[in-house]
């Protein structure tokens, strides 16, 4: 299977493992983690470890997740990506937080796996799973990969942003983008707010990719713990928005029955890409 690796965040020449470390033609050099991951980040970003999720909410939500509760979402996404019949497909992980849904991936076919996010955590957490897989940290405004190189690109509850989306994509690759659906977590949110909201489903607006179609992922899951509650509901954005007595009700919750919902929205490029 030929090896998908980026290119120098530097100077842009394509890297290729030497050793412990992704090298470029120019001499630019950047070695591997214990973990198996590199971190790619440049100038005022590149320490890595103050920026995106802290260690904390990367454990809290590496803990829920393997609990399986999101799997429908996976395997949906699994199966969409098998029905594009492309041999050993490069697929994109944008924002692949602790790995998850990466793993699903590599699991339910072969392909070349990409995953990269901006917190270190994340990104050390998912290397950490050990999958046939590269792993890096990079910012979503300069992801540093080829033009046109990339089959299938995964975008879950991250920002769009459709420049990079675009010039990563091939002309026949797709983008999978979730968003909640109107019912996501509904019942969380009866029981935490006074006047719950239904979600609008809005998928990403964009001129530059062409929304072709869309999927709804939709059923119940039941958390038995405190614990998980808690952790899911860290998760969101509420947990940033949400004021004292909304919180004290999310402390006195033991277990919680409610739905998960999710939109798949299938992007391919437009006829025409402004370059």
């Amino acid at each position: 299977m030929q090896p998908f690796f980026p290119v120098c965040p530097v100077c842009g020449a394509m890297l290729q493992k030497t050793g412990a470390s992704l090298r470029c033609e120019r001499g630019h050099s950047f070695d591997f983690a214990k973990e198996g991951y590199v971190n790619l980040l440049t100038g005022n970003h590149k320490p890595g470890d103050k920026t995106g999720d802290s260690r904390e909410m990367a454990r809290a939500r590496r803990a829920f997740l393997e609990k399986g509760y999101y799997r429908p979402l996976a395997d949906a996404l699994a199966d969409m990506i098998c029905t594009e019949q492309k041999e050993n497909p490069a697929v994109l992980d944008i924002c692949c937080g602790e790995g998850y849904y990466s793993e699903q991936i590599s699991r339910a076919l072969p392909c070349r796996l990409l995953g990269f996010d901006l917190s270190k955590e994340m990104v050390r957490l998912a290397a950490k799973r050990k999958l046939d897989a590269l792993f890096f940290v990079a910012n979503l405004a300069a992801v540093p990969l080829p033009d046109n190189s990339v089959d299938v690109a995964l975008h879950l509850f991250a920002p769009f942003h459709e420049e990079t989306f675009a010039r990563l994509m091939k002309d026949d690759g797709v983008l999978l983008s979730v968003v909640p659906g109107k019912r996501h977590l509904f019942e969380l949110k009866e029981a935490v707010y006074d006047t719950p909201y239904e979600n609008d489903e809005q998928l990403p607006q964009t001129t530059l990719l062409t929304l072709t179609g869309t999927k709804k992922v939709s059923t119940k899951i039941r958390l038995d713990t405190p614990e998980d509650i808690r952790a899911l509901f860290a998760m969101t954005p509420y947990a940033h928005r949400t004021n004292k007595e909304g919180l004290e009700r999310l402390e006195q919750l033991e277990t919680l029955e409610t739905t998960i919902e999710f939109v798949i929205g299938i992007y391919k490029k437009s006829t025409v890409v402004s370059r």
